[in-house]
């Protein structure tokens, strides 16, 4: 049977991430990536807003806060050094109405308590300078923050572990992984349909969509460990004339229990975008429902009242791998070496929703410290 010594299940950009990371060290050999799909980060990771965050949301010490912090630092760093297409945009997080005010100042707040610096809290004036089109009665600007490529940070990432021997192994799906002495037996169908067995000293669980079923192969109960996945599906419509509206900032609006609200994105070709927005739902469906037009174009007005519904033409779409359900609060990022379920050497990583992009770098060192 053929053996490896470290086997990444997922091609998104946390499993591309962590075989950068680990190629660039000399101890770890033999490290190959299976992915399902013909080619990497076909599903959350090339369907989401490209926004490197700021750690503006989160509850202080949660990992999703400390690696957004970090990864923000790391991934300006590797964009710098490898000339990944990237734009520190700013991003000015708004209070539309009175009613929005006190959530607005409250998130302020907590940035602050989680150490977030250089933040400027501006009335309706000084926003008003930045993004005339804009409307609302207070905010603060998030200069941190801002836009990537997200293509191309992982064809970097795929590019640089391929020259240090990394192995990646695409239309192959991972169906089955039994414990053994030494490791693993991992079973996998491969493009032809055929099943074929594989020995591995090591997991990492990277599947994001499909990181609870990976776990559940595993043995491990993802009911018990609260590691069952929900799919919160986002929506996104474009501007479709953005020299119209002039806005270089992105623009968050109040977010909700589940999402960061409809906010406005710029992209680095100069395009405009709206969304995502927050759906549950039981499958995986790309689907852009016109209907929800209206939705967009009420919720945008608020702070956009120049918008009309003429403007908005659809776009994109994705899910998000949630660990909470529609009913609940904050869930934190699973990042976890599963020795204490008896699985030696089996990293899990569940539910990396945003700011996932961002921390990408920072998971991947986590993830290469439970290896040291």
């Amino acid at each position: 049977m053929e053996k490896t010594d470290i086997t990444i299940i997922g091609a998104g950009i946390i499993g591309l991430a962590i075989s950068y990371e680990l190629s660039l060290r000399s101890k770890y050999k033999n490290i190959l990536v299976i992915e399902q799909h013909p080619s990497f980060g076909q599903e959350t990771s090339s369907r989401n807003s490209e926004v490197i965050h700021a750690g503006l949301y989160y509850p202080k010490d949660s990992l999703k806060t400390n690696l957004c912090l970090r990864g923000n630092r790391l991934l300006y760093a590797l964009c710098e050094q490898h000339q990944i297409p990237y734009k520190k945009l700013g991003k000015l997080v708004i209070a539309p109405t009175p009613n929005d005010t006190k959530k607005i100042e409250d998130i302020y707040h907590n940035v602050l308590h989680c150490g977030v610096t250089h933040l400027q809290l501006l009335d309706k004036n000084q926003i008003r300078t930045l993004e005339p089109r804009i409307s609302c009665v207070m905010g603060f600007l998030s200069p941190e923050t801002g836009i990537i490529d997200s293509h191309a940070l992982m064809k970097f990432f795929y590019e640089a572990s391929k020259s240090k021997q990394v192995e990646f192994a695409f239309g192959v799906k991972a169906i089955g992984i039994e414990k053994k002495s030494s490791g693993y037996t991992l079973t996998v169908q491969e493009p032809n349909g055929d099943h074929f067995c594989f020995e591995t000293t090591t997991v990492i669980n990277a599947a994001g969509l499909h990181a609870d079923k990976i776990a559940e192969f595993a043995g491990i109960n993802i009911d018990t460990y609260h590691y069952r996945l929900h799919f919160n599906k986002g929506q996104y419509f474009r501007l479709a004339h953005p020299q119209k509206f002039n806005i270089t900032s992105l623009i968050y609006p109040p977010p909700s229990a589940t999402s960061l609200g409809i906010h406005i994105t710029p992209d680095l070709a100069g395009g405009l975008r709206l969304g995502p927005d927050d759906q549950w739902v039981d499958t995986i469906n790309y689907t852009i429902n016109e209907k929800d037009k209206k939705k967009f174009f009420n919720d945008v007005r608020r702070y956009l009242p120049e918008l009309t519904p003429n403007d908005l033409i659809s776009d994109t779409s994705g899910i998000r791998p949630k660990l909470q359900k529609p009913d609940e609060s904050f869930h934190d990022f699973v990042i976890a070496h599963e020795i204490d379920k008896g699985l030696e050497n089996f990293i899990n990583l569940i539910g990396i929703e945003s700011p996932g992009l961002t921390s990408c770098l920072a998971i991947a060192e986590m993830v290469e410290e439970f290896l040291s």
